[in-house]
Protein backbone atom coordinates (compact mmCIF):
# COMPACT_ATOMS: atom_id res chain seq x y z
CA UNK A 1 0.00 0.00 0.00
CA UNK A 2 1.27 3.43 -0.84
CA UNK A 3 0.73 6.68 1.02
CA UNK A 4 0.57 5.18 4.52
CA UNK A 5 1.70 7.35 7.43
CA UNK A 6 2.16 4.30 9.68
CA UNK A 7 5.43 2.74 8.45
CA UNK A 8 5.69 0.24 11.33
CA UNK A 9 2.14 -1.05 10.86
CA UNK A 10 1.33 -0.81 14.56
CA UNK A 11 -2.38 -0.81 15.38
CA UNK A 12 -3.14 2.53 17.05
CA UNK A 13 -6.63 1.71 18.36
CA UNK A 14 -5.30 1.19 21.89
CA UNK A 15 -4.16 4.83 22.04
CA UNK A 16 -7.63 6.20 21.28
CA UNK A 17 -9.75 7.53 24.15
CA UNK A 18 -13.45 6.61 23.94
CA UNK A 19 -15.18 9.97 24.35
CA UNK A 20 -18.64 8.68 23.37
CA UNK A 21 -19.90 7.93 26.91
CA UNK A 22 -18.81 11.33 28.22
CA UNK A 23 -20.52 13.26 25.45
CA UNK A 24 -23.66 11.12 25.62
CA UNK A 25 -24.03 11.54 29.39
CA UNK A 26 -23.39 15.29 29.09
CA UNK A 27 -26.06 15.67 26.39
CA UNK A 28 -28.65 13.54 28.21
CA UNK A 29 -28.03 15.39 31.49
CA UNK A 30 -28.39 18.78 29.79
CA UNK A 31 -31.60 17.66 28.10
CA UNK A 32 -33.01 16.47 31.43
CA UNK A 33 -32.12 19.77 33.17
CA UNK A 34 -33.85 21.72 30.41
CA UNK A 35 -36.91 19.46 30.40
CA UNK A 36 -37.37 19.27 34.18
CA UNK A 37 -38.87 22.79 34.66
CA UNK A 38 -41.23 22.30 31.73
CA UNK A 39 -42.45 18.96 33.07
CA UNK A 40 -42.87 20.43 36.56
CA UNK A 41 -44.87 23.34 35.14
CA UNK A 42 -47.10 21.04 33.11
CA UNK A 43 -47.72 18.58 35.95
CA UNK A 44 -48.01 20.85 39.02
CA UNK A 45 -49.79 23.90 37.59
CA UNK A 46 -51.12 23.16 34.10
CA UNK A 47 -53.51 26.15 34.04
CA UNK A 48 -50.83 28.73 34.83
CA UNK A 49 -50.13 29.60 31.19
CA UNK A 50 -53.67 28.90 29.95
CA UNK A 51 -55.95 31.37 28.20
CA UNK A 52 -58.99 32.33 30.30
CA UNK A 53 -61.20 32.40 27.19
CA UNK A 54 -60.85 28.63 26.98
CA UNK A 55 -62.85 28.22 30.20
CA UNK A 56 -66.04 29.99 29.09
CA UNK A 57 -69.01 27.67 28.44
CA UNK A 58 -69.28 26.89 24.75
CA UNK A 59 -72.32 27.28 22.53
CA UNK A 60 -72.21 24.39 20.03
CA UNK A 61 -74.21 26.37 17.45
CA UNK A 62 -71.86 29.36 17.18
CA UNK A 63 -68.12 29.59 16.67
CA UNK A 64 -66.59 31.49 19.61
CA UNK A 65 -65.59 35.06 18.70
CA UNK A 66 -61.96 34.59 19.75
CA UNK A 67 -61.49 31.78 17.22
CA UNK A 68 -60.68 33.34 13.88
CA UNK A 69 -59.21 31.55 10.86
CA UNK A 70 -55.84 32.65 9.59
CA UNK A 71 -55.84 34.88 6.51
CA UNK A 72 -54.25 32.20 4.32
CA UNK A 73 -57.05 29.72 5.20
CA UNK A 74 -59.93 32.08 4.41
CA UNK A 75 -60.64 30.53 0.99
CA UNK A 76 -60.86 27.10 2.60
CA UNK A 77 -63.03 28.48 5.41
CA UNK A 78 -65.45 29.94 2.83
CA UNK A 79 -65.70 26.56 1.08
CA UNK A 80 -66.21 24.82 4.41
CA UNK A 81 -69.02 27.16 5.49
CA UNK A 82 -70.79 27.22 2.11
CA UNK A 83 -72.03 23.62 2.43
CA UNK A 84 -74.49 23.03 5.30
CA UNK A 85 -73.68 19.34 5.66
CA UNK A 86 -70.54 18.85 7.79
CA UNK A 87 -69.24 15.84 5.88
CA UNK A 88 -69.95 17.51 2.55
CA UNK A 89 -68.07 20.63 3.63
CA UNK A 90 -65.08 18.61 4.76
CA UNK A 91 -65.08 16.62 1.50
CA UNK A 92 -65.32 19.82 -0.56
CA UNK A 93 -62.48 21.33 1.45
CA UNK A 94 -60.32 18.24 0.96
CA UNK A 95 -61.13 18.18 -2.77
CA UNK A 96 -60.20 21.87 -3.12
CA UNK A 97 -56.77 21.19 -1.64
CA UNK A 98 -56.18 17.84 -3.36
CA UNK A 99 -57.03 19.23 -6.79
CA UNK A 100 -53.99 21.50 -6.50
CA UNK A 101 -51.80 18.39 -6.39
CA UNK A 102 -53.17 17.32 -9.77
CA UNK A 103 -52.03 20.47 -11.59
CA UNK A 104 -48.43 19.30 -12.23
CA UNK A 105 -49.62 15.88 -13.34
CA UNK A 106 -52.08 17.28 -15.88
CA UNK A 107 -49.50 19.53 -17.55
CA UNK A 108 -48.27 17.43 -20.47
CA UNK A 109 -47.26 20.14 -22.96
CA UNK A 110 -43.63 20.45 -24.02
CA UNK A 111 -44.04 24.22 -24.04
CA UNK A 112 -43.56 25.65 -20.55
CA UNK A 113 -44.70 29.21 -21.20
CA UNK A 114 -48.31 30.37 -21.27
CA UNK A 115 -47.57 33.27 -23.64
CA UNK A 116 -48.93 31.43 -26.67
CA UNK A 117 -51.82 29.66 -24.95
CA UNK A 118 -54.67 32.09 -24.29
CA UNK A 119 -56.99 29.40 -22.89
CA UNK A 120 -54.43 28.49 -20.23
CA UNK A 121 -53.99 32.17 -19.40
CA UNK A 122 -57.74 32.59 -19.02
CA UNK A 123 -58.01 29.54 -16.77
CA UNK A 124 -55.07 30.67 -14.63
CA UNK A 125 -56.45 34.17 -14.07
CA UNK A 126 -59.89 32.70 -13.39
CA UNK A 127 -58.30 30.54 -10.68
CA UNK A 128 -56.53 33.56 -9.19
CA UNK A 129 -59.75 35.63 -9.22
CA UNK A 130 -61.67 32.73 -7.67
CA UNK A 131 -59.06 32.45 -4.91
CA UNK A 132 -59.28 36.19 -4.18
CA UNK A 133 -63.09 36.16 -4.10
CA UNK A 134 -63.18 33.15 -1.77
CA UNK A 135 -60.59 34.78 0.50
CA UNK A 136 -62.63 38.00 0.56
CA UNK A 137 -65.85 36.10 1.36
CA UNK A 138 -64.19 33.93 4.00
Amino acid sequence: ESGSNNPLGIVSDCDKIPFHPYFSVKDILGFMFMLLPLVALALFSPNLLGDPENFTPANPLVTPPHIKPEWYFLFAYAILRSIPNKLGGVLALAASVLILFLAPLLHTSKQRTMAFRPLSQLLFWTLVANLFVLTWIG
